[in-house]
């Protein structure tokens, strides 16, 4: 049930702020008030799936997953704005889907048969699958300005919001996977959009590592994906959907580490975000670096190459890659001063380690000294 122009009073109806998402288990009913965004109809379910699904021994997860030439599954976990969409709707891959997924014994399967996906400054060149859906019969556009006189969008116009989407069918993805369901994942994909411009481009993560930063779930907030964020912010958000879990993150860390295990997945941690700097100062990592380092580590191409331990977050650091300068994939190395960078990397780990402190008692030892080695 959905009442968009009904404003709540916290004082009057006992609700967090004047719009409310509540979900009744007991009759099955979901009531969103005050509530002008689409996207709340479709994550309040995926909150119902979160709760039920795990006694299924159904991992359900915020995540992309495509497949490769190779008939190899890939999952890509991140927040909004962290490249979730982008970087899974490759032309040489298969898209499953772009949002919400569960892993099975049987493999990875869509729960939604489409996309939402954020549109703005949407180019043909950069991201042309996704912006041919813009343009196609049966897309459902949220927030993108109309033209008044040639009925033209503009996707460059963020006058209601940055927030703008599209929601349309996967058949709309000229290469989307038919059955909207894949294998076991090879690899398993961390993005995150590191707005202090410290972590590396590229880092392997074991079994532990995974655990703990699938718990910590660090990202930033990009500006327009909620109200008051104007500018890239450090965040945390449990398994990369913190607002969506009803239960503790560590049943939903454990089932994924088990999977990982089971199926001796690679778990790679990427960063999206800043480099040379924090926001501000430095700049985002190039969309076609990141696209090499995906390709290379889904190629099997990181696998046996010479790496080196970041001193303060105990992450496996390729040294090379193909596509990518050396020197992209040494954060500190691309600061202009190095004090500076170890100042904000230190700051971070820190970060780092005082979320974690919320889940540490109900995790194994293993898992909570797979953090940071310094702060």
């Amino acid at each position: 049930m959905s009442a968009p122009q009904f404003v709540c009073d916290p004082k009057r109806d006992g609700t967090n702020s004047d719009g409310t998402v509540i979900i009744n288990f007991t009759e099955k009913k979901v009531l969103l008030a005050g509530m002008k965004y689409a996207g709340e109809l479709k994550k309040s379910m995926f909150s119902v799936q979160n709760f039920l699904l795990t006694d299924k021994d159904v991992l359900p997860m915020h995540c992309s997953a495509n497949i490769n030439k190779n008939n190899n599954v890939t999952l890509f976990f991140g927040l909004s704005g962290t490249g979730k969409t982008t970087l899974s709707a490759d032309t040489k891959c298969s898209l499953i889907g772009d949002d919400e997924h569960g892993w099975s014994g049987q493999g990875i399967f869509n729960f939604e048969g489409g996309c939402y996906a954020k549109v703005i400054n949407l180019s043909a060149e950069q991201e042309p699958e996704i912006y041919a859906t813009t343009q196609t019969f049966g897309t459902i556009l949220e927030n993108v300005v109309i033209n008044d006189q040639t009925r033209e969008l503009d996707l460059d116009d963020d006058s209601l919001t940055e927030n703008t989407r599209g929601s349309y069918p996967i058949a709309q993805i000229p290469n989307a996977s038919p059955g909207v369901c894949g294998s076991q994942p090879e690899n398993i994909v961390f993005l995150t959009g590191e707005a202090l411009g410290v972590l590396p481009p590229v880092s392997k993560l074991t079994g532990a590592q995974a655990m703990y930063h699938f718990i910590n779930g660090y990202t930033a907030k990009v500006a327009g994906t909620e109200k008051g964020v104007t500018e890239p912010t450090p965040t945390f958000s449990a398994c990369f959907g913190e607002a969506f879990l009803p239960l503790h993150p560590r049943r939903y860390a454990e089932l994924l580490g088990r999977k990982i295990d089971e199926h001796q997945a690679n778990v790679w941690f990427i960063n999206t975000g800043w480099t040379g700097g924090p926001y501000g100062e430095g700049q985002r990592m190039a969309i076609n670096h990141t696209r090499a380092i995906i390709n290379a580590a889904l190629d099997g191409q990181l696998n046996d190459v010479e790496t080196q331990t970041d001193p303060v977050f105990g992450l496996e650091v390729p040294t090379s890659c193909p596509g990518v300068p050396g020197d992209v994939l040494d954060p500190r190395g691309t600061w202009a001063d190095s004090a500076a960078y170890d100042l904000q990397a230190r700051k971070l780990a820190g970060l780092f380690q005082e979320n974690f402190t919320k889940y540490a008692e109900d995790v194994p030892e293993n898992v909570r000294s797979a953090g940071p080695l310094a702060a």
